[in-house]
């Protein structure tokens, strides 16, 4: 059998036919994966939403609605809890791009009086070890029953009610930038 003698025209015929065939295969497998993906993303929300505020139910999703942040380059979304058609609460999707790592969301309650009923973090990409302890108890807890009235939400360091995480200012800077936009913007229109 004759070997083929490699030239240019092969090389781009062949790399042609492998990137086509790659791209087809990426194409395939994205179709696969986007519904099953995009119902676990819904999931971890509807889950965050139930941790966030008092007993509800009603569909805080179905009943979801957008308030500009206070420059209006962004919207938050607005997650009404309701027990037998009253307000019990509602969940703010926030987030922050100030982030050791960059982007944090999160998901804040606040009761009818604007204090905070908790915090679940969505969305989070800072070091393993030190940033990432905004998950963790010790930290989010602090800010349970605390109204921004009232509470300064930066940290010690800068003059705050805020405990830090040690080693981890910046993630910690970030947290407090997260819940003071959805505290501000709650407190904008966010009470339907």
């Amino acid at each position: 059998m004759a070997k083929k003698e490699s030239n240019f025209k092969n090389m781009v015929l062949t790399l042609l036919i492998i990137s086509f065939i790659s791209s087809a295969a990426l194409g395939f497998i994205f179709n696969i994966t986007k519904e099953p993906i995009a119902k676990t993303l819904l999931e971890k929300k509807l889950n965050a939403i139930k941790k966030v505020v008092p007993a509800f139910n009603n569909d805080p999703n179905k009943e979801m609605y957008m308030v500009s942040i206070e420059d209006n380059s962004a919207q938050l979304e607005m997650y009404p809890a309701k027990q037998d058609s009253t307000l019990t609460g509602t969940a703010v999707k926030t987030f922050t791009n100030k982030g050791f790592s960059g982007l944090i969301e999160l998901i804040v309650g606040f009761g009818n009086d604007g204090s905070i009923v908790d915090i679940s973090v969505l969305n989070q990409k800072e070091t393993p070890g030190l940033g990432t302890k905004m998950t963790e108890p010790f930290f989010k807890d602090q800010f349970k029953g605390k109204n921004l009235t009232t509470y300064k939400m930066k940290v010690k360091k800068d003059g705050g009610d805020v405990d830090a995480i040690t080693a981890a200012t910046i993630s910690s800077r970030a947290f407090c930038d997260a819940v003071q936009r959805a505290y501000d913007t709650y407190q904008k229109g966010g009470k339907k």
